[in-house]
């Protein structure tokens, strides 16, 4: 699963000419590239998706959005580190045709 997730701008920083920062999500911290919203302060909340930041919202939503994560159980999925996706991607049943691309249609 790739969900957009909320968290909090911790720090801000400049790094390689990117404007980066550290973010928490819900007791989780990241390293998040903020460019794609100048607008993101210190102690405001984000969306962020693949370590990219792409919009600025509210608190309350972004606590509840956070709440409803942990309570379906998708939090820690997705923001594990790479080494545990590889882990639970290993794990998981394998199939020799993705998405069901092997299936045939009989008429």
């Amino acid at each position: 699963m790739c969900l957009a997730i909320p968290g909090k701008v911790e720090e801000i920083t400049t790094e390689g000419g990117l404007r980066m920062g550290r973010v928490n999500f819900g007791g989780v911290v990241k390293r998040v590239c903020l460019d794609y919203v100048p607008e993101v302060e210190v102690g405001d909340y984000t969306i962020v998706h693949v370590g990219f930041a792409l919009s600025k919202i509210d608190e309350e939503t972004a606590e509840q959005t956070l709440k409803d994560f942990r309570e379906m159980g998708v939090l820690d999925e997705e923001l594990g580190s790479e080494e545990e996706a590889f882990t639970r991607a290993a794990a998981a049943p394998q199939s020799a045709c993705p998405g069901g691309s092997c299936a045939v249609e009989k008429h």
